[in-house]
């Protein structure tokens, strides 16, 4: 894994003050609820650089959640079909942890799979809730979570993120590849929910991906400005974004890292 160059680095360890907000323009998955899912459509002709190209597997993804949309996200669970699945933490998140960049306290794991990222979240010093609509997410995320040194550290809760209700907020979110897998009429929900969910003074980090331009979905495209339009209006400003050079190579180039914080309080539990 190549070294981050030292503006990424300054950024993401150290998020700059509001004043000080660096954007870089651009041009103009996971387990939720049953919400409507469409089936993606390549673009016809050559690909344009930045361009997702969709694997096979994500291909039949799309094709089995589009034909099951009542159990979708389980039945691709246990059918093992879950190309978004890294197998591992996610890069950039494992270096947040190693610069001691993160919120510690309450922190969540929105559609959290198999569990990785909440295990490697999870320490003494942060309680981490991994949230899944599957119940074989939710297991696999258990057993693998039980040999972990911060199993203490560490819950697993089956539940709709949309209509879950914790009875604490959260000092920290982590959205990877959830954003991108609901339907974009949804995104305003999520982004009440984002609100609702953290403390006034709680961290969201979001990333981006897929930014580019295709149709359907899942995964659905992403750009900043879809994020913005959910966020600023519940009083979320951007600390940072940045592209994210520690992606995985398929996602290299499609991907950026957003945090972002709240300049007015949106809380309801």
């Amino acid at each position: 894994m190549r070294a981050l160059s030292a503006f990424l680095f300054h950024l993401l360890v150290t998020p700059p003050p509001s004043s000080a907000i660096r954007i870089h323009p651009l041009t103009r998955c996971h387990h939720c609820a049953t919400l409507p899912l469409m089936v993606a459509h390549k673009n016809s002709g050559e690909t344009s650089p930045g361009t997702v190209q969709f694997s096979p597997a994500v291909d039949k993804l799309q094709e089995f959640l589009h034909s099951n949309p009542s159990d979708g996200w389980e039945r691709c669970w246990e059918e093992r079909l879950t190309p978004w699945d890294l197998g591992k933490p996610t890069p950039v998140l494992q270096h947040l942890l190693q610069t001691d960049s993160l919120p510690k306290g309450r922190a969540l794991v929105p559609g959290s799979g198999s569990g990785y990222d909440v295990i490697t979240l999870a320490s003494p010093e942060r309680y981490v809730i991994g949230l899944d609509i599957s119940e074989v997410a939710i297991k696999k995320a258990r057993e693998l979570a039980s040999s972990s040194p911060n199993a203490n550290y560490i819950s697993f809760t089956q539940a709709d993120f949309f209509t879950w209700e914790p009875t604490q907020h959260f000092d920290l979110i982590f959205d990877y590849t959830f954003f991108c897998a609901i339907v974009p009429n949804m995104r305003s929900a999520w982004a009440t929910r984002m609100a609702d969910l953290l403390k006034p003074d709680g961290e969201l980090i979001t990333l981006m991906f897929p930014i580019d331009d295709h149709d359907g979905g899942p995964p659905y495209k992403t750009s900043v400005a879809d994020y913005e339009e959910v966020l600023h209006p519940l009083g979320f400003h951007a600390i940072s974004i940045v592209e994210n050079e520690l992606a995985v190579d398929r996602r290299k180039g499609r991907e950026k890292v957003g945090r972002w914080q709240r300049t007015m309080t949106v809380c309801s539990l």
